[in-house]
């Protein structure tokens, strides 16, 4: 489990309460804590607390080549330590990225006229795909959030849906055995033959509701409730709507009805809102700024995206959780 934090230490406590064979790599006092004490675990059910006790590091070099690789960093994180990763790869290790936002490997075995293309905006040096292999990867959907009350405490606030499936829609026997690992370990983890229509779905939201909650501090009830904000909301996740079609991809929800699911949540803060009011880097170019990357690729416009992305990025470098 590179990354043993939020959900890197959620799915990781899972699997190995399981039976499964986890070691974690993390960092600073997490990583100490869990060397200490292990990795607790607490839920949604108040019955739902255990304690871990797995190998944890921060070399990858002391683990050796494993069978597969979860990734469970923020998307600019999983970009500046890829080359790091490479001590866990042999020929025949899977690379499960349980990443936010539009996927470095999205264009792996996507066929004609975008085959193999890279996104800068999620892989600016290109070295996910050059030291992991989008050959390796068994893309994921990540549901479930969770947090860190505390060092070496993971909290699981809601869902459990973890989809996985091949780049190229093949059900292959890799991600059979993943899926059914993660099933096994209490997560929904069908195998899917078409993610990248599961990545727009959890993505069409996350473009437009996360750096927006970041400027206005906002839940996400309230973004949702609140006519001119969401008018905003609406014309973001239109031009994305319109990015996803032209690589072809259709919604079954329309967008009033996606927008109305993200405000039943309730008075829940984005990911985004919480990195910025933490002082942590912002995972924007992943969310945002990779779909007006995709959308002049494929000769869409994406005004008010660049707009509202121009805006949060620069309150992120006041803020300090991004460079200038």
């Amino acid at each position: 489990m590179f990354g043993a934090g939020a959900i890197g230490g959620l799915v990781g406590a899972r699997l190995a309460r399981n039976g499964v064979d986890v070691s974690l790599i993390a960092r600073g006092p997490h990583l100490a804590a869990m060397r200490e004490r292990g990795l607790r675990c607490t839920g949604i059910d108040p019955e739902d607390d255990f304690t871990v006790r797995l190998p944890a590091t921060s070399d990858p070099a002391e683990l050796g080549v494993q069978d597969v690789v979860f990734v469970g960093l923020k998307a600019h994180s999983a970009a500046e330590v890829a080359d790091s990763m490479t001590p866990l790869l042999g020929p025949d290790t899977a690379v499960v990225p349980a990443v936010n936002g539009f996927p470095w490997w999205y264009f792996h075995r996507f066929g004609d006229p975008y085959e193999g293309h890279q996104v800068r905006a999620v892989d600016p040096d290109g070295a996910q795909w050059r030291a992991l292999g989008p050959e390796r990867v068994v893309g994921c959907v990540v549901y479930p959030a969770a947090d860190l009350p505390a060092p070496g405490h993971v909290r699981h606030i809601e869902g459990n849906r973890m989809l996985v499936g091949e780049p190229d829609g093949t059900v292959s026997e890799r991600a059979r055995a993943i899926g059914r690992m993660l099933s096994e370990a209490g997560f929904k983890a069908p195998v899917r033959r078409n993610l990248r229509a599961d990545v727009w779905m959890k993505l069409w939201g996350n473009l437009a509701f996360n750096p927006v909650s970041a400027l206005t501090g906002g839940t996400l009830a309230e973004l949702a409730a609140d006519p001119p904000v969401r008018a905003v909301i609406r014309a973001m996740m239109r031009e994305g709507e319109q990015v996803a079609n032209a690589l072809g991809v259709r919604f079954a929800l329309d967008i009033e009805t996606r927008i109305n699911g993200a405000g039943a949540v309730g008075a829940h803060k984005s990911s985004t809102l919480q990195d910025l009011e933490q002082g942590r880097p912002l995972e924007i170019d992943a969310l945002t700024l990779a779909i007006s990357e995709v959308g002049r690729l494929v000769g869409v416009d994406t005004p008010t995206i660049d707009l509202v992305y121009a805006l949060v990025r620069q309150r992120a470098v006041t803020q300090g959780c991004m460079p200038a």
